[in-house]
């Protein structure tokens, strides 16, 4: 083995514990407030880099379409509910930010060639797509 080498897999070694002790961390958090134990945790750090990881290959990841299917049932219910209380002023806000906002980053997936676009934007549209799934789910 050379030292590169060395060097690689120490550094691979740093990230992946990094990785895994900021998750646990936020079990922890999470546990301590609630006392539930937050199960898809896991699956959100995971869909954050299998999102990089399409889009660093230029195609539309899946997790767009997951984000539109959920920001339209939040969307669905909070019409619901804004109907129910008589409290129209919410419902165009509502539906600018579920419905518009997962519009936007699906045309924006379309339209930006994402392959040959800087790592920096790659990462930024990869948390566009994850984050807003925490509160929607």
């Amino acid at each position: 083995m050379t030292p590169e080498i060395a060097l690689f897999l120490a550094q691979d070694g740093l990230v992946n514990g990094a990785i895994y002790a900021l998750l646990a961390l936020a079990l922890v958090v999470v546990f301590s407030a609630t006392r539930v134990i937050f199960i898809p945790q896991g699956e959100f750090v995971a869909y954050g880099g299998l999102t990089l990881a399409a889009i660093q290959t230029g195609r539309v990841p899946g997790t767009l379409w997951l984000l539109c299917v959920a920001c339209a049932a939040v969307a669905t219910a909070d019409v619901i509910r804004h109907l129910r209380w008589r409290t129209r002023s919410g419902v165009l806000r509502t539906l600018i930010v579920n419905i518009g906002y997962p519009a936007a980053l699906a045309a924006i997936l379309r339209l930006v060639p994402t392959a040959s676009a800087p790592a920096w934007l790659q990462v930024a549209l990869a948390l566009a797509l994850v984050v807003p799934l925490g509160p929607a789910v």
